[in-house]
């Protein structure tokens, strides 16, 4: 939804170079709207399955993110799972945005140490444009958002059970250890996806019921197929409704 209320946001999805619905409800509407082998893809545990796949042993890492601490402590649990595992670094940014000079600091760091893949912690939306920001100025691979993950697997969080993730209410979990800081994204943010999911369904109802009419081109006799207009709607894909609570890597 956030992609929806945002232009600049909106562009980094647009530009991203694989968008995962990490939320089971996004991937059942995902479903409903034809896309039939969507699942659910979590930051947190795409991560785990990414450090896990053979074809990534060689790569290095550097982990971007979390409280004080939590990316060093990150880079312990993972090189305690994953042995093989190769950490270029870790950096803990400050709960604003970089100063220029911390910018160019950073690019500099990363120039030097040269990592794949670097995973991105900050939460959404600061993540993804920070992504965008910075992809084009870092000599990296890969850059990947994955929200959460830092404290899932720092155990400064309590993942929740599958049963409650395959019932599409892992957001009630979180929103019980954390409501402060995420009732408004859960309450508001899906009262509005609920929203929108229903107005684009009476819209292509619309559609359905009032068909172009044929209209005759004067000049070159001619049949022409003009459509009418139907308000004030915008021309953003449905599709993009269903990537309101996605994942993104770039």
């Amino acid at each position: 939804m956030e992609a929806l209320r945002s232009a600049p946001f909106g562009q980094c999805y647009s530009e991203a170079s694989l968008l995962f619905p990490d939320g089971a409800p996004v991937a059942w509407v995902g479903r409903g709207q034809g896309e039939k082998h969507m699942e659910r893809v979590a930051g947190p545990e795409f991560m785990l399955k990414l450090f896990g796949d053979p074809r990534f042993h060689g790569a290095t890492h550097f982990l971007y993110g979390g409280d004080e601490g939590v990316a060093e402590l990150l880079r312990q649990r993972l090189s305690e799972q994953f042995p093989h595992a190769k950490f270029a670094g870790t950096f803990t940014p400050p709960f604003r945005n970089l100063t220029t000079d911390e910018s160019d600091a950073l690019v500099e760091m990363i120039a030097r140490l040269k990592p794949d893949i670097i995973w991105v912690g900050i939460g959404c939306p600061k993540q993804e444009l920070f992504m965008q920001q910075f992809l084009p100025r870092m000599e990296t691979v890969l850059m990947f958002g994955v929200g959460a993950a830092f404290d899932f697997h720092t155990g400064r969080l309590k993942d929740s059970p599958q049963w409650i993730k395959d019932a599409g209410l892992q957001w009630v979990h979180r929103l019980v250890q954390d409501p402060r800081r995420l009732w408004r994204r859960y309450i508001i943010s899906n009262t509005h996806f609920l929203l929108a999911l229903l107005r684009q369904k009476l819209f292509k109802q619309t559609v359905k019921e009032r068909k172009p009419r044929p209209a005759q081109n004067e000049k070159y006799g001619v049949t022409e197929e003009r459509h009418p207009s139907y308000g004030d709607v915008t021309a953003t894909s449905p599709k993009r409704i269903t990537v309101g609570d996605a994942g993104s890597g770039r």
